[in-house]
């Protein structure tokens, strides 16, 4: 199996300008690594502060085109490799995980839960709703069936009391930063396929700019340590997500070779 790659171009709750940048930006790089081609979803279009009821209607049509675009891959025996401005646009691709490989590992690096509902949700962000959504707690459209046990949120740090209770009551495993380390991940993961999702203020801030940092984070070498121990015929996808672009091209540079070499391992490359 190899990689395709797809980058969401279509605002997703966007609230900030530089994320959909971040993903065009990802996708070059891993188009530089791989060579693999390319291939865009949505068109873009401004930031808003708005709720998660007024961002999932309006992103809708990005999400459907982004959830056929995985099942494809995947019925072509390939694997998706995504460049994704936030991690709302994983309510189309989880779904479609769960469906194709429902014993999969979802290896969800994050400093937040993103396990919050309409009720629980103080900030209204639908990127902090993704995974309740995904196993049901509540209704996005896109679909459901993940089950949280399957899920391992590593590098969290940042959890509202609501969502930590329905964390623990859905039975997802969650490690903070100092419990996420290569041997605990593979025992975990042990044998069955893995889906990765790394939204990159998983990382102690200063490394890849993101838009909800938060300190006390994971290092680039220690993620890059613990996909190294994760055998590449077990990976069934990677989504990278919240690479903040800015106008500064060299500083994106740098915060990009952080972020590949971190990633390269999952590819093949060394």
């Amino acid at each position: 199996m190899t990689f395709e790659i797809i980058f969401c171009q279509g605002r997703i709750a966007d609230r900030t300008p530089g994320a959909i940048k971040g993903a065009a930006k990802t996708a070059r790089a891993l188009q530089e690594l791989t060579g693999l081609p390319l291939r865009s979803v949505g068109t873009p279009s401004p930031p808003k502060q708005d709720d998660w009821s007024s961002s999932l209607p309006e992103a809708t049509g990005t999400l459907t085109e982004l959830q056929s675009e995985v099942a494809d891959i995947f019925r072509r025996g390939q694997r998706p490799l995504m460049a994704m401005n936030t991690c709302s646009a994983s309510l189309a691709t989880l779904p479609v995980v769960a469906r194709v490989h429902p014993e999969a590992t979802i290896l969800w690096i994050d400093a937040h839960g993103d396990f919050n509902t309409p009720e629980t949700t103080g900030s209204g962000y639908l990127g902090g709703m993704v995974l309740a959504a995904v196993c049901g707690l509540w209704e996005s459209g896109l679909g459901q069936g993940v089950d949280p046990a399957r899920i391992v949120i590593a590098g969290a740090r940042d959890i509202d009391p609501a969502e930590a209770e329905l964390l623990k009551q859905a039975g997802v495993c969650v490690l903070s930063p100092e419990k996420t380390d290569p041997d605990s991940i593979v025992s975990i993961i042990g044998d069955r396929p893995v889906w990765i999702h790394v939204d990159w203020d998983s990382l102690e801030p200063g490394f890849v700019p993101a838009a909800y940092t938060v300190p006390n984070g994971l290092r680039p070498e220690t993620l890059r340590t613990i996909f190294e121990k994760i055998p590449v015929d077990q990976i069934i996808g990677v989504e990278l997500a919240e690479f903040e672009a800015s106008s500064d091209g060299e500083r994106d540079a740098t915060s990009l070779r952080f972020l590949i070499d971190a990633i390269s391992p999952l590819l093949g490359s060394k």
